[in-house]
């Protein structure tokens, strides 16, 4: 295992109280050289560059400092049940102590396979607070994909949820896992649980048979645990909290590295930038979090899950986003006040009817990430909610968040925004050399939240790590004058016709402003003349949309080498789980 050596945070200069919660951040505003750093004379008003040295070790402890201080609060909340923080302490410490008893060695992984229902968060605490290392495991993978990510972590130990446990049993004795924990959408909803798995199991049918011998139900290891002692286990700031692994789009899935320092070096970071849109409107004594987002999705898991603990929030927790109506019948329930979501996600919900009669008068901070947000959709989005979707932008490498918007701005701007306190944005070309503002090469981060590898591969660390700190992050973009920086594509989704680059990104973000169209992707097709030329694939809304019409459109828009010569109208697009829209199938 290669770890990267992180620059140092520098010493405080100042100080000064941001916000009470359960890890205080002290904050730090340096002179700063604004030539090397053009970012910086952009920066909200009162905003440290510099995160100040970090309060905890590690994540457990932060997160139970964050449950000692909000006992009484409720902290997620599940089909109706919520979970205190003082609950979640007592769970996360039976549920560690009974891991602990399967005589796993401190550093063993523990993967989970779950969607967002309410063991998640204790089982994810657990395993922290147990010393171990979390796996996350999208539950949607199909078998290969699950066996590759066991055996490659080497993953001793699973807590799943029962509806995949079938996929479970065809691979479990090709990996090194010797325990298993079954958990039950209903087990943790009380009384209304029993009708819960009633339906999941019998009527939906969502629980194919499956056998697991030796398996542990979720709540039998929490009542065996409860009767045990937790051992207090040191846990140092560079040892592995999370293998996330990346979505394997440029090869074979790998395991990003995330030490406790990474990801309590982020959580401060955003803790630091939320801040800012509390300059706009006062911040509630209680923050409730709506958490659509998959929290196995780095996203979510340090966005929602451990910056909304540290804050004593509430996390609204959404098993399944996709059921869009059924989505909106809960935040009927809930004045939420941050969202964070993915375009995808802010457009479905946008042509839903009954999302667009709910109150958004709590509604402080939509944040938009994971993928590029369409200008169409953020513009329907504020229209409907009177709140403007601040994007960022980060990958699993990055713990997640590098760069985003400020949260005070009022307007869109097409951008990923500002490099966050302690991080350094770097584009350049493909000899390693920075490139002059307005230039696109590729975008490179270096910080304290910054992976300190890929497990087991030090020869792909070494593809993406530079010699100075750097992580290439084989996106493509520029930075303005202002420091914001603005995306143009993915290196192997660019389109290259007669010599000229074109960015999918672009044509999707014109043809997406078009009034009959839902969704749109581009790709890059073979063309004996040009070597390639765009095609578009379009959900349409308006269903007498033709294809006339729109290329009309795009050459009222587009210059002539960036428009599409072939569309195809379809009645869905596929997606990841997480809602990103998958290019590559579509290129077949």
């Amino acid at each position: 295992m290669a770890k990267t050596t992180k620059p140092a945070i520098a010493a405080p200069a100042a100080k000064a109280e941001v916000v009470a919660a359960a890890a205080a951040i002290e904050i730090v505003k340096p002179a700063a050289k604004a030539d090397a750093r053009p970012w910086l004379k952009s920066y909200p008003a009162n905003m440290p560059t510099e995160i100040a040295p970090l309060v905890h070790q590690s994540i457990g402890d932060l997160l139970a400092a964050a449950c000692h201080q909000y006992a009484g609060r409720p902290a997620f909340s599940c089909m109706g049940k919520s979970l205190t923080y003082g609950e979640l302490d007592r769970m996360s410490t039976a549920f560690a102590a009974w891991l602990q008893s399967k005589g796993l060695a401190k550093g063993a992984r523990v993967a989970i396979m779950m969607p967002n229902v309410l063991q998640y968060p204790v089982a994810m605490m657990a395993v922290l607070r147990a010393g171990y290392t979390v796996v996350n495991v999208n539950p949607l993978y199909t078998p290969r994909e699950l066996e590759h990510q066991l055996r490659d972590s080497g993953a001793e130990a699973i807590v799943i949820l029962e509806n995949f446990a079938t996929t479970l049993q065809a691979v479990i004795a090709n990996t090194r896992v010797k325990h298993v924990v079954v958990a039950s959408m209903g087990e943790m909803l009380g009384v209304k649980g029993i009708l819960v798995n009633l339906v999941v199991r019998k009527v939906k049918k969502l629980v194919p048979t499956w056998s697991l011998p030796g398996h542990v139900s979720f709540m039998s290891a929490l009542k065996q645990g409860a009767s045990l002692s937790l051992k207090p286990v040191e846990v140092k700031a560079d040892d592995i909290a999370f293998l996330q692994y990346t979505g394997g789009t440029t090869g074979v899935s790998k395991g990003a590295m995330l030490i406790h320092s990474n990801v309590l070096a982020n959580v401060a970071q955003l803790a630091l930038w939320v801040e800012d849109a509390y300059a706009v409107r006062p911040k509630p004594a209680h923050l409730t979090f709506v958490c659509a987002l998959p929290l196995y999705h780095i996203f979510a898991l340090t966005v929602n899950a451990l910056m909304g603990m540290q804050q004593g929030a509430l996390n609204v927790l959404i098993p399944n986003p996709r059921d869009i109506p059924g989505f909106v019948k809960e935040l009927k329930k809930f004045n939420f006040n941050i969202f964070p979501g993915l375009n995808t996600l802010f457009n479905a919900l946008c042509n839903n009817e009954d999302f667009r009669k709910l109150d958004f008068s709590g509604l402080i901070l939509s944040l938009g990430g994971g993928m590029a947000v369409q200008r169409a959709v953020a513009e329907r989005w504020k229209k409907l909610t009177g709140n403007h979707i601040t994007e960022g932008y980060g990958l699993s490498e990055t713990s997640p968040v590098a760069t985003a918007n400020k949260c005070s701005s009022p307007d869109f701007t097409g951008t990923i925004g500002l490099p966050l306190p302690s991080t350094s944005i770097a584009i350049r070309d493909e000899d390693g050399n920075d490139l002059p503002l307005g230039e696109v090469g590729e975008i490179c981060i270096r910080g304290p939240q910054v992976m300190a590898g890929y497990w087991n591969r030090d020869d792909e660390t070494a593809k993406v790590m530079t010699p100075d700190g750097y992580f290439k992050s084989g996106d493509m973009g520029f930075m303005d004058e202002a420091g914001f920086t603005k995306i143009v594509d993915r290196k192997k989704d660019m389109i290259l016709v007669s010599g000229f680059n074109v960015y999918p990104n672009e044509l999707e973000d014109v043809v997406a402003q078009h009034p009959g169209v839902l969704e749109v992707a581009a790709i890059g097709v073979p063309d004996e003349h040009s070597g390639e030329v765009p095609k578009l694939f379009v959900v349409r809304k308006d269903p007498e949309l033709t294809v006339e019409t729109l290329i009309a459109y795009c050459r009222e828009n587009l210059t002539g080498y960036k428009r599409p010569r072939y569309i195809e109208f379809r009645t869905e697009l596929p997606k990841t789980n997480v809602g990103k829209i998958l290019r590559r199938e579509l290129r077949g």
